[in-house]
Order: structure tokens, then sequence, then C-alpha cells
């Protein structure tokens, strides 16, 4: 049975509630199991609706559980997607505070910076690659307002896609000449090897996984926009954090960025 415009709401505030408290909540999937992805995603939109009338800003979109090891952990088996908002890009070298956080953990990204709009269907990755500024080295810390993360694919997708934050690089870097397949992924924490990955593990390279993205809004009537930030998504497994962490992330050809916790 379909959920109920009031019941969608609901859970939109929950979820709202869960990350102003910094208290998880159960489930989405457990107190209704029938969900589908598309009524989680109109509560997805029914929280940014609820930020962006708090005078927020939407500043891009993030592409999660592209690669094999994510959907290992979290048991999905299909890419989602989440919006950006001001308020979560932290600059290069910044602290973030857990305090505002639950349970985050980190993972190491390529952004794309778009100059022209891309809006689909039919997009193709030539599409992205023409209507793309550049691509900067990206840490996309995501957390989730689901107890212990226990999420199936429509828990995340009602959850934002479980977005917290994101940290950009100082470098744009044209994708003139660049095979973002080869592209080598090396985090550390706390000057530790952490995780190593590449680009090929991004639905088969980073630029595909955004013109999924901008095929897959089309269904609800989303574009994406000139001057956005599109995270597209980790080649590696999240790597949990907490305060007294420091993060460092090389991408291979495309630069550097870092950050550490407070």
């Amino acid at each position: 049975m379909a959920l109920s415009d009031k019941e969608l709401l609901e859970m939109a505030q929950r979820l709202l509630a869960a990350a102003s408290d910094r208290e998880p909540i159960d489930p989405v999937t457990e107190s209704y199991p029938e969900i589908s992805i598309q009524e989680a995603y109109r509560i997805q939109v029914l929280t940014v609706d609820a930020r962006l009338s708090q005078g927020r800003e939407v500043v891009g979109k993030k592409i999660g559980l592209t690669s094999p090891a994510m959907q290992e952990m979290f048991g999905v088996d299909q890419p989602d997607y989440g919006h950006l908002l001001d308020d979560m890009l932290v600059y290069q070298g910044m602290e973030i505070k857990t305090s505002r956080l639950l349970q985050p953990r980190i993972e190491g990204e390529i952004a794309f910076v778009l100059e022209k709009d891309l809006t689909g269907p039919g997009i193709t990755p030539v599409d992205v690659i023409r209507s793309t500024a550049g691509v900067m080295a990206a840490l996309e810390i995501i957390d989730s307002r689901i107890k212990d993360w226990k999420i199936k694919i429509q828990d995340t997708v009602a959850d934002n896609a479980s977005s917290a934050s994101f940290v950009l690089g100082t470098k744009l870097v044209s994708l003139v000449g660049l095979d973002l397949r080869r592209v080598g992924f090396v985090m550390t924490k706390n000057g530790r090897l952490a995780c190593t990955g590449a680009g090929a593990a991004v639905l088969g390279n980073p630029v595909q996984s955004v013109a999924w993205l901008a095929n897959r809004l089309a269904d609800y009537g989303i574009s994406l926009k000139a001057g956005e930030v599109i995270l597209s998504g980790t080649p590696t497994a999240a790597v949990p954090v907490e305060a007294g962490d420091s993060i460092h992330l090389t991408v291979d050809r495309i630069g550097d960025v870092g950050c550490f916790f407070s």
C-alpha cells in the first residue's frame, strides 16, 4: 500500500529531528516495510525543502553507493543520490566538529564542477565531459540518521543519501586527456594508509556515474545546473572517523585534499 502524504511528511520530520537532536532513529523500512524507492525520494525532497525554507541553498548533488565495496558494505544493489547544501561545504584544511554528527564515516571522491546544465534523459558520458569545467579531489563525510547504519536502499535514499559534509581540494583540473578510469586514490587516516582505489570502481568511470545521475534525476524533473558540484562516488569502502582524526586524500593527476575532526 502506498504511503500517504501525511506519513511521508511525518517520516521526513523524524529524520530532520534526528539530525537536529543527534538521536538516530529506527530504520524507515522497519516503520514502513513496503516503502518504495520512489516514496523514499519523496521523503528526501521533503527534508531538503524544509532546509531550503530555513535559508539554505542547493549547491550540488552527490552520487552514493557507486562501488562494489560500498554496495557490499550496506547490502544494496544500486546507486543513489542526494542533495548538497551550502552549509555542508567545509573548506580545505578546516576542522569538522563531530559534535554535530552522529556516526560519521569518510570517503575519497572526484568532484565535478559543471559549467553547463545537464538535463536528462539521454545524457551520455560525452555530454558530461563537454559540460564540465573541471574536476577536483574531494572528501565526503557521510552520516546516518538511522541507528547503527542498519540501512536498506530506501533508508539511505530517504535520509538524503546519508549526506553530512564535503571538502573540496584547491585545484581544478580539465578533463581533456584525463582518463578517470585509471586515476588512483590513496587515503590516509592519522598518517596511516586507510584505503586505496581506482576510478574504474565508480560505475566503470566517474564520468558514467555523473551521466547516470543526470538521467536518474530526469525521472523527477530535476536537472544538474551550471556551477553545481557533483560528487561522483567513492571507489572504496567508507572509513569511520571520530574526534582527533586527520584525513588526507591524494587523487592521481588531480590533487590533494584534507581535513581533521575535533
